[in-house]
C-alpha cells in the first residue's frame, strides 16, 4: 500500500504544497542561519567543555555532553546536515507532475526559473 499514508506521495516531498513545518525545510534545519550557528556554538561548546573540564570537575562535567548533543540535534554531522539544509532552504523547489519530479532553482519570493 505505497502512498497510502498521509503526506506520502509525489506531491508531499520537501518544497511542495503537501509538506508541512520542518519537513519543508528538512529534518535538521533551523529557521535562520544565525540561529543554527548559535545552536552549533552551544552544542560544540558544551561538548568541548564536558571534556575540557573533566580533569578539573571530574565525571560531573560529563553532564554537559547531553546538552551539547541536544543543541546539535543528535551529533556533529546532524548539525552540519542541518546547516546545509538551512542555507539551501528556499533556493530549490521540487515539483512533481504525473509521476515525474524536477528540481528547479527558486527565484525571488518563491517563483521558479525553468
Amino acid at each position: 500500500m505505497t502512498g497510502s499514508l498521509p503526506g506520502s506521495g509525489p506531491d508531499s516531498g520537501p518544497g511542495t504544497a503537501g509538506a508541512r513545518g520542518a519537513s519543508a525545510r528538512g529534518g535538521f534545519a533551523s529557521d535562520t542561519v544565525p540561529r543554527h550557528l548559535a545552536r552549533g556554538a552551544v552544542g560544540f561548546g558544551a561538548l568541548a567543555g564536558s571534556l575540557a573540564l573533566l580533569p578539573v570537575v571530574g565525571p560531573a562535567s560529563l553532564l554537559l555532553a547531553p546538552v551539547g548533543l541536544v543543541a546539535l540535534r543528535g551529533c556533529p554531522m546532524c548539525w552540519v546536515i542541518g546547516l546545509v539544509e538551512t542555507v539551501s532552504a528556499g533556493r530549490l523547489r521540487r515539483t512533481c507532475t504525473e509521476g515525474r519530479c524536477e528540481l528547479n532553482r527558486a527565484g525571488p519570493y518563491g517563483a521558479t526559473h525553468e
